[in-house]
């Protein structure tokens, strides 16, 4: 089976193999999808702007046209030895899924294939059928976790000739890590608002934290996570209407709970009260976020906090499988966790 995990993505794409003609690069992180999407194509060397070197395509047009994938990848190239495919947007398509199939029993000789696909999940017809071919590559992209930050700050800010204080770090790495390119972007923001100092402060990023909070569900978990019914609904709204995708609201608060349901079994286990738990965390909580956390930890017992993480994780199974109903499902889990907390804490 072709595939790689996560982690060695990155290194794969480093150094890609050429023996295989077809690569798949899916997951949640749309970012982090088209960011390496552009490094595979780069590194076939042919000129990305030439459209006889390289045709473009997106997946509902493939899907309609049947058979357009496989008619351009066996045209034969005018201009030079081998031409790529570039398909974005995949996703169910099971038309799709079925001309990658036909493609791969009979590689194209000219031509190398790259697809572009969101959150597949394990068994979907695409992800299938190219994870069991011998010439196809699959690379999974998921959301960016703390190392992954590290390395993406240090990246740019090595860019930009820049350094950053250990507490600004603390303070930028709540804001990243939903989507690649919108980390990217946040970062490169901050690196031009600090330009000519040298080194990025946390009195630079709290400067910026209006703007960084408008592509951010901090406030909605917050409100969640202290049973703030009216406060999580307008934030909530806000964020949505900022075009803010629901299903990062939904993550961010799988982490905070997943991050609680630890905390609470040191908690439980004795000799210990909630603000050392939270205080001894590795990484350690933002100071700014300790006392909503203190509090959580002391309101939210062992199985509130399973109900919770089952509630979200049914709402993301359910993101999935009905994009077109994401912000409701989001919301109404959510909502449902907001009052679950309001009436612990009157408890």
């Amino acid at each position: 089976m072709a595939q790689k995990k996560a982690y060695e993505v990155d290194g794969w794409l480093a150094r890609p193999d050429p023996r295989f003609l077809l690569v798949l690069i899916y997951g949640p992180d749309h970012g982090l999808v088209a960011e390496r999407g552009r490094a595979f194509a780069e590194k076939t060397g042919l000129p990305l702007d030439d459209p006889f070197s390289v045709v473009r395509l997106d997946a509902g047009e493939a899907e309609r046209d049947s058979g357009r994938l496989l008619n351009e990848a066996r045209t034969v190239p005018m201009f030079s030895d081998r031409r790529l495919l570039w398909l974005r947007n995949a996703g169910a398509q099971k038309g799709l899924a079925d001309d990658v199939k036909a493609l791969l029993a009979e590689p194209p000789r000219d031509a190398i294939v790259l697809i572009e696909a969101g959150d597949l999940r394990k068994g979907a017809p695409l992800r299938t059928a190219v994870e069991a071919a011998a010439d196809a590559m699959a690379l999974p992209c998921y959301a960016d976790g703390g190392r992954d930050l590290d390395a993406l700050i240090d990246r740019e800010l090595g860019r930009a000739g820049m350094t950053m204080t250990l507490d600004a770090r603390q303070a930028l790495r709540r804001n990243l890590g939903g989507d690649r390119l919108a980390s990217v972007g946040e970062i490169e923001k901050l690196a031009l608002y600090a330009h000519g100092a040298g080194e990025i402060t946390l009195d630079d990023v709290l400067a910026l934290a209006g703007d960084v909070s408008g592509q951010s569900f901090d406030d909605v978990v917050d409100a969640v996570l202290e049973g703030r019914i009216a406060d999580f609904d307008s934030a909530f709204t806000r964020q949505c209407q900022a075009g803010g995708h629901p299903f990062l609201a939904l993550s961010g608060a799988m982490r905070q709970f997943q991050a609680l349901h630890a905390m609470r079994g040191a908690l439980d286990a004795g000799g210990r009260n909630a603000a050392s738990v939270v205080a001894t965390q590795r990484p350690p909580v933002f100071f700014a976020r300790r006392k909503v956390m203190e509090k959580a930890l002391e309101r939210w017992n062992g199985p509130a906090l399973e109900r919770a993480l089952a509630r979200l994780q049914g709402a993301v199974l359910q993101t999935r499988r009905r994009p077109d109903l994401q912000e409701p499902a989001a919301r109404q889990a959510l909502l449902a966790i907001a009052v679950e907390s309001a009436r612990l804490a009157r408890n």
